[in-house]
């Protein structure tokens, strides 16, 4: 989806909203896109010229066989998946049951080469090494062969919107804005990805802190109520972790030369400083990159939520629980339809087909992101594929045309295409007047550790994306791909894809 941000001003009336996201069009007749009506007049040729060479009968036959294409391409659902996608999603998930590659084993005694813990599915070929920035930070720096992709992960430390004036939420807001926009300006981004998780509260951090904290000669009573607490405190609270995730591509700029993962880490090296400092003013608190080792500790604990106790309690007691990139993937996991299996836990991953329609305040997400008592593990990623500015004003152009052709091309145009068209002239306007322009969706992963709650975790998904206005759907037969795609590792779902995507927006 491509999407600017517009915001009206702060006025007496009410807070300022933000809203105009947009997918691009192609133009087409009666709502068909632009491959399909060039199959649709293919098909009305080739019936013209079966008639006057076999007869109408044989003509009436081709007829129908274009008509049915054309209806299994052009008959959508609610969340856009036409009858033939969903037909082609079904038959590649029975062809990748019957081969058992829905089901993975590791280690060992697993099936796995090497006989190591590696990642499963698209980040199976990943590899991960550490390097140090301008500033002394040791940063973890994830690539992928198959794309020639390079991720670099940001660990941020967001203030929360708690005792905030609107004017500086507004004010966050637009600084995160600028960011996202300015991305478009950095060369060699492909892609960047925003994750909050939220986990239950182990309370093992509490409790090294207390007992590291507590005074041997402490009056009985003190002691035995702040015990109390440590035992208490953490039933049902939550920790809150947000990473950002920023892919590179090996060649900076077009026609440039392909670059190695030593001339990657030295540039991102001097960049990075720029790139976390430029946060602060976005709401995100502290951001620093990930070592390889924090890296593997968040990947690790997101296949098996069981090791993140055992993780907190190595960190309490004063050790560091060294892992390799080869030890963070699952020893086992089984993908079903809708759901994916791994390790300790049961996850469930839903892809959005559709953002808020109309305007939105700044807290739309805010319901969704919380924690929540019927999801043990939740965690929301945004994707972001910013979109050059060269390449930006080619773009909301052909859609304004398209808008306009889809308009006109009715002699009683409809309430949504004349919306469409003024939707896309607001978007033209912003673009020129330098607003940044960017592709976005968004998956939500609920984890629960026990099969039987899954219905609860659905039942809440289903509520807090309502509150979000946001239309999800399941990703069905692709659970483990969504599932990776949501974690900072900076996968890039249409790099991967064997239809392009703007192949797949034209039907």
């Amino acid at each position: 989806m491509t999407t600017t941000t517009t915001a009206r001003a702060r006025d007496i009336d009410g807070p300022r909203t933000y809203g105009n996201w947009r997918r691009p069009q192609t133009a087409g007749l009666g709502g068909l896109g632009m491959v399909a009506t060039g199959v649709l007049f293919a098909g009305i040729a080739i019936s013209i010229l079966t008639v006057m060479i076999a007869g109408f009968g044989r003509a009436l036959i081709v007829a129908a066989g274009f008509g049915l294409v054309l209806a299994a391409v052009s008959v959508k659902d609610k969340h856009g998946q036409s009858a033939l996608g969903r037909s082609v999603n079904r038959m590649n998930w029975i062809r990748t049951k019957s081969r058992g590659a829905n089901l993975y084993r590791s280690g060992p005694a697993g099936r796995a080469k090497w006989g190591t813990y590696q990642l499963p599915g698209l980040a199976a070929a990943s590899r991960l090494t550490e390097h140090e920035d301008s500033h002394g930070r040791r940063f973890a720096l994830v690539h992928m062969p198959s794309t020639r992709h390079y991720t670099v992960v940001i660990g941020t430390e967001p203030d929360g919107a708690a005792l905030v004036d609107a004017d500086q939420v507004d004010n966050q807001v637009a600084e995160y804005g600028i960011w996202l926009a300015n991305l478009g300006d950095e060369p060699g981004i492909e892609a960047a990805s925003v994750t909050v998780e939220t986990a239950p509260d182990t309370g093992t951090r509490l409790r090294s802190e207390v007992e590291g904290s507590l005074d041997a000669d402490a009056p009985t009573f003190a002691r035995a109520m702040l015990g109390e607490v440590v035992d208490a405190y953490p039933v049902g609270s939550a920790t809150i972790r947000a990473y950002i995730a920023i892919t590179f591509n090996s060649v900076s700029r077009i026609g440039g030369k392909r670059r190695t993962s030593d001339e990657v880490a030295t540039d991102l090296a001097a960049r990075l400083p720029g790139l976390t400092s430029s946060l602060g003013a976005t709401g995100a608190g502290a951001a620093r990159p990930l070592s390889a080792q924090e890296l593997c500790e968040v990947v690790r604990v997101a296949y098996d939520p069981a090791a993140g106790v055992l993780i907190d309690q190595a960190r309490a007691a004063g050790d560091v629980p060294a892992l390799s990139w080869t030890d963070v993937g699952p020893a086992a996991a089984d993908t079903r339809w809708e759901s994916y299996r791994h390790d300790s836990a049961v996850s469930t991953s839903w892809t959005m087909t559709s953002p808020p329609r109309g305007v939105v305040q700044s807290g739309i997400l805010a319901r969704l992101l919380a924690p929540h008592r019927d999801i043990a593990r939740k965690r929301v990623t945004l994707l972001y594929r910013p979109i050059e500015a060269a390449r930006a004003a080619a773009i909301v152009e052909a859609d304004l045309n398209a808008a306009r052709f889809n308009s006109s091309s009715s002699a009683k145009p409809t309430a949504r295409s004349t919306l469409s068209t003024r939707s896309a002239q607001a978007t033209a306007a912003e673009e020129a007047a330098g607003a940044g322009l960017l592709n976005f969706g968004l998956i939500v992963t609920a984890t629960t550790l026990d099969p039987a709650l899954q219905a609860e975790a659905h039942a809440a998904i289903d509520s807090l994306t309502a509150s979000a206005r946001l239309r999800v759907r399941p990703a069905y037969g692709a659970q483990d791909t969504v599932f990776a795609a949501g974690l900072p590792l900076g996968i890039v779902l249409p790099r991967h894809l064997r239809l392009p995507t703007e192949v797949r927006e034209a039907l």
